[in-house]
Parts: C-alpha cells; structure tokens; sequence
C-alpha cells in the first residue's frame, strides 16, 4: 500500500501536530498523499495531491481517517465512490469504528505496507424518501437512517410494512432502520440488539413507543422496508448516519432496503468484535 487518502476531524485541536508525524511517514516510507476537496482549506501544504471527493479516477490504496466514529460516517461517501478501504485512527472518546490509535500509527502504517491486515465488509442502507410517488431523497447510510418528530412535542405515527405486507403501526418519537454497524449506536440506545458488523441485517427500533409491547425487530437483508409517516402537526425529519437530510410531511413514504453497494474497513489486530466490546462498552468482564 503507496496510495493513501487522508481524511481528518476539522476541528481537531492538535492538527499541526499531526501534520508533523504524517509527513515524517511520508518521508520515512515514500508514500502518495491524497486529500480531499471538501477538506481543501485546513489541509498541511506537504499533502499537495487534492481529489474530489467523488474522484474515481485515482485508485486510493486505503483512506486513513483521523477522528472519531462521525468522522469515519463523514468519510465513507468517498470510500464509496473511490472503492476504498477505511482505517479509522482514533482522535475522539469512543472510536467504535477506529481500528488504530495515534499512538499506534506508525505501527499500522507498517503493517499495511507488509500486507498484514484482513478487510471487513460492511452494509449500507439504501434510502429513499417519496411524496405523492415522487422520489426526493436517496442517499445511503452506513449506521442508520432515522425518522424523528423533530420540533413536534406530540407523537407521530408510522406505519410499517415489509415487502408490501402490513407490519405493525406504532405512536412514538420516531424510528430507527440500522445497519449491524450502526445497531451499537443509536439503535442500541434505543434499546436494540447488538448485532455483529459482519452480518447482513436490518434493525428496526422505535423511539419511546407509546405502547410497551412495541419492541425492536431484526429483519433479512433480502426484506423491503417502508415506512408511512403520519399524525404530523410539524415536518417530521430525516436524519442519515446522524445528519439532518430532509423535512419529512404527513403521508411521506421512506423506504429502506439493503444495498447493493458496500464498505470495507481494514483490520489490523487479532481484537474481535466482542472483545472491543468488553473494553469499549464494558459489556461484562
């Protein structure tokens, strides 16, 4: 691996510094450096190639991503469209998507340059909004697409059907279709199960259902989902991957499916998955 993409937390405090040991490795191991044009502005001079974000004519070895887990959610368009993996190094609190550390950079520069470290693949969300059959929104998500009653202090109603085939019809704050990578993130919070990253599922969790019988649902990536939005007093919102998309009114249609597209994370230690659960989550000893 030569051809690295860097994508990095904006507001990170320590940022000189970084640049400072990411040049010392290009000079130390002869490495390409690729930015990205949405990160032009605060970029270090020393990384003199600048891509588009939606580039597929440069074929990036890895996209090192400095930041935490909404750093990684920022970055994986790009990863999309340039077909590259992920290496997440953590800068923030929890860094569940992170495989690397600061600390430990030089290290997992090495190890990528030897080949030693496996790829995951990782699920999107293909969403789709529609008004009166008209398509308004599409977009993938890599954690979750969420309906939320946004300004409203009133419940909402969405109706839920599989395949064309009625679900359930639930009152509540909104709802959450995760991914497996996202079912540790919101959707966990919202009471929903955990599921491994590797697995090809979606999690459905309502927010504070009004009535308790109402729980989370694990359903075949194979499925259709769509959801019916009304009860509205206020526009109801769409959030993907945690970042207002668009205003959702009475009678929206939000349809979620797995995608055809995907991400692949690099994997450089023996860590698995539950045991950065443990650690990361106290999940038990």
């Amino acid at each position: 691996m030569k051809n690295y993409g860097l994508f990095i937390h904006p507001s990170y405090a320590k940022r000189e510094n970084l640049f400072h040991l990411i040049q010392e490795l290009q000079k130390e191991y002869n490495l390409n450096l690729y930015g990205f044009e949405s990160q032009r502005e605060f970029l270090s001079p020393i990384i003199k190639h600048i891509l588009p974000d939606d580039c597929i004519d440069v074929k990036l070895d890895c996209i090192l991503v400095f930041g935490g887990d909404g750093t990684i959610l920022r970055a994986k368009d790009i990863a999309i469209h340039t077909k590259s993996p992920i290496l997440g190094i953590n800068l923030g609190y929890l860094g569940f998507l992170s495989e690397s550390t600061l600390d430990d950079l030089r290290k997992s520069i090495t190890d990528l340059l030897h080949n030693k470290y496996v790829l995951q693949q990782r699920m999107l969300l293909s969403v789709q909004l529609k008004r009166n059959k008209e398509i308004l929104y599409k977009g993938l998500a890599l954690n979750d697409a969420v309906i939320y009653k946004a300004d409203s202090p009133r419940l909402i109603h969405i109706r839920i059907y599989n395949t064309g085939r009625f679900v359930m019809d639930t009152r509540c704050d909104g709802v959450i279709a995760s991914t497996p990578t996202g079912s540790t993130a919101y959707s966990l919070s919202a009471g929903g199960p955990i599921l491994s990253p590797v697995m090809k599922a979606i999690v459905v969790s309502p927010l504070n259902p009004h009535i308790l019988s109402i729980r989370p649902m694990v359903y075949p990536d194979t499925d259709k989902l769509m959801f019916k939005i009304y009860g509205l007093d206020t526009p109801a919102r769409l959030q993907i991957d945690g970042i207002n998309v668009y205003e959702i009114f009475e009678n929206d249609e939000l349809s979620v499916t797995a995608s055809k597209k995907h991400v692949q994370f690099i994997k450089l230690s023996n860590r698995t998955f539950y045991k950065i659960l443990r650690n990361k989550m106290h999940l038990g000893k």
